[in-house]
């Protein structure tokens, strides 16, 4: 369900009085009667600016536009209203306003044609100004001339706008990725969707409602990457998952040591009954040895020397892996092809798409194959893996996709969280770019986790999952406080993307029981299941970052304190917005923190708070009247 707001400009020429409403309607998919609008009557807000508001019963996709007219009964009445007021002579308005009643007659209801006889007779009658006045003012009258109005020579806006509804997972998921391979409880066993299963339920206790898989297609063999990324693989090595394609198949097969399809069906069946969903890696790139390449060469960039080009970033090299060419002449055998292998695994129960890498391919074949996707199937999500820049990332937004990857990761300090969050949810941004956090990933083991403690780690944590209603983390290297990085790089050394891990998915640490606690207030408190609710709030202490977040109903009220210092206790005053809780100056009320379950009475706008890394650097205040 979406509730949907805008601003609009509307005005005629002269100084009539105009009104307007909102059309909407669900869109109708393929052939077939057209969907009758739904109307709403708009709000004037003042200088021609009107706004309106529409819930969407479902989701899909709403088609939305504007109507207007001159109102004459509101231009009379306000120009009767200020005749009156200056004492002028008014009988021959009070007749207008009759004449303007019988020709609404014809277009009434049957109960409103009498009422407006009724008031004709009122309003012809001369002996009483003020009852008339006062009557022909009235909300009553008002509201049945509105209803009766003439539309014949009402103009509507020459465009219809669209919207699609999403599902509420689109707004509100944690998202918890690993790698299939890494599950097999037997060190130096490769792992299947059978040992996978095992570990579904810890993902699930921990409160993850999404759980994201690396390609699980087979590994291409030419050129395939060894441990650390060695550009010469061992004996045993497994290769890098997105180095898709091999003898056994492509971008709609399955890698055969992880199982078959109908393995990966039950897996997907046994992940929704414990209620999370099933996201692949969408990866358009293809190792030298998948069956595009001889199927269609045409698809791939050939050099003068016969062989075909490998991706690149000098001075890096991924012999490896291949680009897809979008600039081929059969682009529209290119695009159908990948279309359909997003229909495939839609078939076999995939809603949710991480798309690895979009802003490399082409923005028109991404504004195509969402909308055409989003057309036929409903529900589907796309997040867009986009480190870029940030015009690019916003366009990725602006094309459809669902969510996206964030420059979270590298934000630090109280300043640079107070100007980003304010770009994403105080712009026009909020209107089509919906981020999703995560303080780690395969590729990044960002600066803010790399040899620090597990402090660090519950900072991010609590970040993440509360500045965002999307958020994710690549584990078990999170909750486990894994912090080597490759020298020299933001990466982890002997990273799981070259090689089998063996994990203890049984083990217990501080951070995987805050996750499971966090996780479960953000499910119980509506006020952290949007991104735009935020308010940042004054501190005086910059290694201390505040903000409130209130519910849409403004039922539920969090006041989030986080200490920013992983190693030092930080003390300090933080400023309650008492205004947007409801609460009059010196007004007693009480804080419960949901971390540690304290509770606590406040009554000034200034308050105390003492946040230490080693037992919790964060408060999730719950404010409530006393």
């Amino acid at each position: 369900m979406l509730k949907r707001d805008a601003d609009f400009r509307i005005y005629g020429d002269g100084h009539d009085k105009v009104d307007a409403v909102l059309l909407f309607r669900e869109k109708k998919k393929g052939k077939g009667k057209e969907r009758k609008w739904q109307e709403k009557p708009m709000e004037f807000l003042g200088n021609d600016k009107w706004t309106m508001h529409f819930q969407a019963p479902e989701t899909g996709f709403f088609e939305y536009t504007i109507e207007a007219w001159i109102d004459h009964f509101k231009t009379w009445q306000d120009g009767l209203q200020k005749k009156y007021e200056a004492n002028q002579p008014i009988q021959t308005e009070l007749l207008i306003g009759a004449q303007m009643m019988e020709e609404a007659i014809a277009r009434a209801t049957s109960p409103d044609k009498k009422k407006l006889q009724k008031w004709i007779e009122v309003l012809r009658d001369d002996n009483n100004d003020e009852a008339s006045v006062n009557l022909a003012l009235s909300e009553e009258v008002s509201s049945i001339m509105y209803h009766s109005r003439d539309r014949n020579h009402s103009s509507r806006y020459d465009k219809t706008l669209e919207v699609l509804v999403e599902r509420e997972r689109a707004l509100f998921s944690s998202w918890y990725e690993f790698f299939p391979r890494s599950t097999s409880p037997n060190e130096g066993e490769h792992g299947t969707f059978q040992t996978s299963e095992r570990i579904l339920e810890g993902i699930s206790k921990m409160g993850f409602d999404v759980i994201y898989l690396p390609p699980i297609h087979p590994i291409g063999r030419s050129h395939r990457k060894g441990v650390n990324n060695a550009t010469t693989a061992n004996a045993g090595d497994p290769g890098s998952p997105w180095a898709i394609g091999a003898k056994e198949g492509g971008h709609k097969a399955i890698h055969p040591e992880l199982g078959t399809i109908d393995d990966f069906v039950n897996f997907v069946g046994k992940a929704n009954d414990l209620g999370i969903e099933v996201a692949l890696d969408f990866a358009i790139q293809c190792s030298p040895d998948h069956p595009y390449v001889k199927e269609h060469p045409q698809w791939f960039k050939w050099r003068p020397d016969g062989t075909v080009q490998y991706a690149e970033n000098p001075p890096k090299k991924y012999q490896d892996v291949l680009p897809v060419n979008f600039e081929t002449a059969d682009w529209e055998n290119l695009w159908k092809e990948l279309k359909s292998i997003v229909e495939y695994w839609i078939d076999k129960g995939v809603k949710i798409f991480r798309v690895d890498n979009p802003h490399t391919k082409s923005f028109i074949f991404w504004e195509w194959l969402i909308n055409d996707i989003n057309q036929k199937y409903d529900g589907i999500i796309f997040l867009a893996e986009a480190f870029t820049r940030p015009r690019v990332m916003e366009k990725l937004g602006k094309i459809g996709f669902t969510q996206s990857y964030t420059y979270f990761t590298w934000r630090n300090s109280k300043a640079e969280f107070i100007e980003y969050i304010t770009e994403l949810t105080k712009t026009e941004m909020r209107e089509y770019f919906r981020p999703n956090f995560w303080p780690n990933t395969p590729d990044i083991l960002p600066i803010s986790l790399e040899h620090k403690e597990e402090p660090s780690f519950l900072i991010r944590l609590i970040l993440a999952g509360t500045l965002s209603s999307n958020y994710g983390m690549y584990g078990p290297l999170f909750e486990y406080n894994l912090n080597e990085p490759y020298p020299g790089k933001e990466e982890y050394i002997r990273s799981e993307k070259y090689e089998v891990k063996h994990w203890d998915w049984n083990k217990q640490t501080k951070t995987k029981e805050t996750i499971t606690l966090l996780n479960r207030i953000r499910k119980e408190n509506k006020a952290l299941q949007s991104t735009w609710n935020i308010e940042f709030c004054d501190t005086d202490n910059d290694q201390i970052l505040c903000y409130s977040k209130i519910s849409q109903d403004g039922e539920n009220k969090l006041l989030i304190v986080v200490s920013l210092d992983p190693h030092h206790s930080q003390t300090g005053w933080v400023k309650v917005p008492l205004h947007l809780f409801g609460f009059e100056q010196n007004e007693s009320f009480a804080v419960h923190d949901l971390l540690t379950d304290s509770k606590y009475f406040w009554e000034n706008e200034w308050n105390y708070v003492a946040l230490h890394p080693n037992s919790m650097p964060a408060h999730i205040f719950k404010v409530q009247k006393r």
